[in-house]
């Protein structure tokens, strides 16, 4: 403990970290500020009142990255949501695309094109969904408008559309002027500020409605250090396959003859596997607002089958999960582009031929890690879910009925716990924090400090030796 105080006072101690930390702190807080500032003509209660009522919806998922202000429609009420959508829908053109993916191989050049495309991508994508949501609270049944009408349409897309382009800035000046990466950051921030409202709804439970005993809180704790243990353990592996390369005689120069690894995380495609497969799910439940379709009989019964909680919802979820897992990897790792660049320049994997070989062999073990990574994030996402609202195996045919009468009321209805122990949240927040963290610690050890873990202070400052 005294080691991490130590860090912590040696964050302060170097003017540059000192000015990165408060730099960031302080745009964090512009992003809270902003938070509470709201969008001109918005009945705020009503639709507050609304998105109770949605909370499994696309509605309730947007909300959850925009830190509530989504719920209350405030300037930032987009959050940081079409940049990260335009930056994947850029990822993956860049695929199908020559022009964008030569502009990736193109170094800091194509790095600041792409990121330019992107900054316009959000910009229409904001332009865009902030007219639909004008138009859907207009047409809405729930008088959420006071004005109704040219005006309000145009103010609404002005305003959602600046307040999304302001998080962009605010994320970029963090990521070059900061310390991390500055949108995970936001969407850090977005979600952590909602525990203390989290604990409170806690407390409540446990000392003043008596819904918990001293059993279920522990059980709770439990669960929630278990899953961040089991977060950062497989975030940080990862498969080394070993590269040899060879002595190459260039000039007067001996180069190569170097033995190094090729590294392949377990979880190379983070939370973004979790975020499209939620957001599939949660499109059909936003139709339910639709009129026209809840009224529809067969239309409603299908529908409620692949509702949050039903059995038909998780097999979904866990699919959708391992295949966006594979179209992510396949996006950002080539195994033949690997084996190529490795084999020009004189690297070889022991016991395997260079060439076609070498990129089977790292095709094979890629997938089998990236079957490890689908089931890691889906047991990760859906643990959670399960202990807040349980999984609905009595809806099954046949042994419905059977399952209702024996099994645990725990595992079907869940400990309705609102405490922040979703899976894409908590593997974000935990994410973010331990990238952030790495950061803060390379920027000590580079200045001759010990960094926040036992095995990183290999070289010792002045100031923790003297203490």
């Amino acid at each position: 403990m005294n080691k991490l105080f130590e860090a912590i006072a040696n964050i302060f101690r170097v003017p540059d970290l000192r000015k990165r930390v408060l730099f960031t702190l302080g745009l964090l807080a512009i992003y809270r500020l902003g938070g509470h500032i709201p969008t001109p003509g918005i009945n705020a209660n009503l639709l507050e009142e609304f998105f109770q009522r949605n909370q499994g919806t696309l509605f309730g998922y947007i909300d959850l990255f925009s830190g509530g202000m989504f719920r209350r429609l405030t300037i930032f009420a987009l959050g940081i949501m079409p940049y990260i959508t335009a930056s994947i829908v850029l990822q993956v053109l860049s695929v199908a695309i020559p022009t964008l993916e030569k502009l990736q191989k193109e170094g800091e050049l194509g790095r600041r094109k792409i990121t330019q495309w992107t900054r316009y991508l959000t910009v229409g994508l904001s332009l865009f969904q902030s007219f639909g949501i004008a138009m859907s609270l207009q047409a809405s049944e729930g008088n959420f408008v006071t004005n109704p009408g040219l005006g309000f349409i145009m103010m609404t897309m002005l305003t959602l559309t600046t307040g999304t382009a302001f998080i962009m800035w605010l994320g970029e000046q963090i990521s070059e002027r900061g310390i991390g990466n500055g949108m995970s950051l936001i969407i850090f921030t977005g979600i952590v500020v909602g525990l203390p409202n989290a604990i409170s709804e806690i407390y409540r439970n446990v000392f003043v409605t008596r819904q918990w005993n001293a059993f279920q809180l522990l059980m709770i704790l439990l669960v929630m250090v278990a899953v961040v243990g089991f977060i950062v353990l497989v975030e940080r592996g990862e498969r080394r396959i070993p590269v040899q390369y060879a002595k190459r005689v260039v000039g007067r120069r001996v180069m190569g003859g170097q033995a190094t690894h090729l590294p392949l995380k377990v979880n190379a495609g983070g939370v973004i596997p979790v975020i499209f497969a939620s957001s599939m799910l949660a499109f059909p439940q936003t139709l339910m607002q639709v009129p026209a379709l809840r009224e529809n009989r067969w239309i409603t019964g299908m529908l409620s089958a692949i509702r949050f909680g039903e059995p038909l919802y998780a097999c979904l979820f866990v699919a959708g999960i391992i295949f966006f897992c594979f179209f992510y990897v396949s996006i950002i790792f080539n195994p033949n582009e690997a084996a190529d660049n490795m084999r020009k320049y004189g690297g070889f994997i022991p016991g395997i031929r260079p060439g076609r070989n070498t990129a089977e062999y790292m095709n094979k073990i890629l997938t089998k890690i990236t079957v490890v990574g689908g089931l890691y994030l889906a047991v990760l996402s859906l643990i959670p879910e399960i202990m807040i609202s349980g999984i609905k195996l009595q809806h099954l045919p046949l042994m419905g009925n059977w399952i209702d009468t024996y099994f645990p009321r725990f595992i079907l209805d869940g400990l309705g716990v609102t405490f922040y122990f979703g899976g894409t949240s908590l593997l974000i927040v935990v994410g973010v924090a331990m990238d952030t963290v790495n950061q803060v610690e390379a920027q000590l050890i580079m200045r001759h400090y010990e960094g926040f873990t036992p095995r990183s202070g290999r070289i010792r400052g002045r100031r923790a030796t003297w203490s």
